[in-house]
């Protein structure tokens, strides 16, 4: 019998081959939404899900594999750019002083619905079914904007007897209008009166 040299590799070759195969689904996953979004950002909310698997090199049983419905495609799509979105406001607070870290996030929120007026069709079919990704994504952002509000006040550059809540709801106002002429001029106006609304100290301070 041959005994096993230290420089043989003695993983299962089983486990040997998962990975790689699971490599190759997660390109394939990657693959698809990034088609996906490329289509439904370009405004062709009508793609059929063939097109999305041709497009993407693969076929409609990978496909299948990874979204069982194109509503599931499309969910998908809109988490990875909230999940993008999200990830954020550590990496502006990494770089930046607190209160700019915040300015520059709600500036990000108004590209991030700027961007997703392409998908606006396709994610009123999300609406439709009742989908909890919107929720999410609330919980997210105010998240986000939270750890940007709460860094910012401890630096004193903020005041702090605002909420999250209240300044996601002020951001959410403007850009449910992103459909209408000239409301990305209004958008950035609006983040300018907030901070300077936050940069206003509390009464008695």
């Amino acid at each position: 019998m041959e005994i096993p040299s230290p420089e043989m590799d003695l993983t299962p070759k089983v486990a040997r081959a998962g990975r790689p195969r699971r490599a190759h689904a997660l390109r394939n996953r990657d693959a698809l939404l990034a088609v996906a979004a490329e289509a439904f950002g370009a405004g062709e909310v009508d793609i059929h899900i063939q097109e999305i698997a041709r497009r993407a090199g693969v076929g409609i049983g990978t496909l299948y594999r990874h979204f069982e419905s194109r509503e599931a495609i499309i969910e998908a799509v809109y988490r990875q750019r909230v999940d993008d979105l999200y990830a954020m406001a550590p990496r502006l607070l990494a770089a930046l002083p607190p209160d700019e870290a915040l300015r520059a996030f709600l500036e990000q929120l108004i590209a991030h619905s700027a961007a997703s007026r392409g998908m606006a069709v396709a994610l009123q079919t999300l609406m439709d079914t009742r989908s909890a990704v919107f929720a999410r994504a609330r919980t997210d952002m105010i998240e986000a904007i939270a750890s940007l509000m709460n860094a910012a006040a401890q630096t004193g550059s903020i005041r702090a007897d605002v909420t999250p809540e209240t300044v996601f709801r002020a951001m959410s106002a403007i850009c449910i209008s992103h459909d209408q002429p000239g409301w990305e001029t209004e958008a950035h106006a609006v983040v300018r009166l907030l901070l300077d609304g936050l940069r206003h100290r509390e009464r008695g301070h």
